[in-house]
C-alpha cells in the first residue's frame, strides 16, 4: 500500500485528489495539509511514502517544505503538483529534492502512474516542464567527465527506470547501479535523480 499525503491550500483540490486516489486499491490517502508547515507536521504524524506538494501556498511554500521534508525524512518521495511552469519553480523544486514535477491538468491515470513511479524511485517530469527546461535554459556546454557506463545509466534514468530495472538491463548488481547513480549525481552537482535528468536534458549528455 502506498501512503500519500496531499498538500494544497485549496480544500476542493485536496478533496478532488483524495476522491480520485481512493478508487485505487494500492493507494491510501494518509493525510492532508493546507500549507508547507502543516505538511511537515503531517509527515511526522502519518509517515507517508509520497507527498503530492502544491508549490504556491501561504505560511510555507512547497519548495521550502520539500527541502525540509527530504532533509528530515530522506526516504519520503515528494512530487511537485502545480499549475505553474515557471523555470525558477521547476529548478528550485528539483534542487530541493522533488522526485517529480507534474502539472495539475494531467489525467487521473497519469497522476496515479506518477505516484507509483515515485514509490519505485522513478522520476516523472511533465512533458510541459521538460520542454520548458530544454527551450528556456541556455547554458554553456560543460564537460561532466561521465564514463561510458555512467552515460548508459543516465540514459536509463531519463527513461524513468528504477535501480532494479537498470541492473537487469546492464546485467550488474543493484549495488553497482547505486554506486554509478551516486557518481552521476555527484559529477552533475544534482541532489536528486529528477534534477540529474533535467541537467542531462539541458546539456544533451545522454546523446
Amino acid at each position: 500500500m502506498i501512503k500519500v499525503l496531499v498538500v494544497d491550500d485549496h480544500l476542493l483540490v485536496r478533496q478532488g485528489i483524495k476522491a480520485l486516489l481512493e478508487v485505487y486499491d494500492d493507494i491510501e490517502v494518509a493525510g492532508e495539509a493546507e500549507d508547507g508547515r502543516q505538511a511537515i507536521e503531517m509527515c511526522a504524524e502519518c509517515a507517508p511514502d509520497i507527498v503530492l506538494m502544491d508549490l504556491i501556498m501561504p505560511v510555507l511554500g512547497g519548495v521550502a517544505a520539500t527541502e525540509k521534508i527530504i532533509k528530515k525524512w530522506p526516504h519520503i518521495k515528494v512530487v511537485a503538483l502545480t499549475s505553474f511552469k515557471e523555470k525558477e519553480l521547476i529548478e528550485d523544486s528539483l534542487k530541493a529534492g522533488a522526485i517529480g514535477y507534474v502539472l495539475k491538468d494531467i489525467s487521473g491515470d497519469e497522476l496515479v502512474e506518477t505516484i507509483r513511479n515515485a514509490d519505485k524511485g522513478k522520476s516523472t517530469l511533465s512533458s510541459e516542464a521538460s520542454d520548458f527546461l530544454i527551450s528556456n535554459l541556455t547554458e554553456p556546454s560543460v564537460d561532466y567527465q561521465l564514463t561510458s557506463q555512467e552515460k548508459n545509466i543516465l540514459r536509463l534514468l531519463i527513461e524513468g527506470l528504477s535501480n532494479k530495472e537498470i541492473a537487469n538491463k546492464q546485467v550488474v548488481s543493484i549495488s553497482t547501479v547505486k554506486f554509478h547513480v551516486s557518481n552521476i549525481l555527484s559529477k552533475l552537482g544534482a541532489s536528486s535523480r529528477a534534477e540529474a535528468v533535467s541537467i542531462a536534458l539541458r546539456h544533451k549528455l545522454a546523446e
